[in-house]
């Protein structure tokens, strides 16, 4: 199957440092802007399915808020416990002002 991106915003929409939730069919994700790069994460924590997007980031790491468990926003994987299983992540891809998501309604 192909990789399908969606339009979810302009770049601007995101400053840098900032970060910005979507609703998608099956899953809300979260985009982060850091360093002027966009990374997106589904906003469940694997450890206990509670939001991820609310935690506190640091470099690129997001902690949930609820036990800790931390998380590389690059790339979904787990960095601390008590989570085991990487969180789901998705490519990001700018043309021209326009931020694209790949599509998690797709998987």
């Amino acid at each position: 199957m192909a990789t399908e991106f969606v339009r979810v915003c302009k770049v601007t929409d995101i400053p840098e440092g900032e970060r910005r939730w979507f609703e998608f069919e099956e899953e809300t994700i979260v985009v982060f802007n850091v360093g002027g790069r966009f990374y997106a994460i589904a906003d469940v924590c694997t450890h206990d399915g509670g939001p991820l997007g609310d935690g506190e980031l640091d470099g690129y790491e997001v902690e949930c808020p609820r036990h800790g468990a931390r998380f590389d926003i690059r790339d979904g994987s787990v960095t601390q416990l008590p989570a085991v299983v990487p969180v789901p992540w998705y490519r990001t891809m700018v043309e021209g002002d326009d931020l694209f998501v790949e599509s998690p309604d797709v998987w």
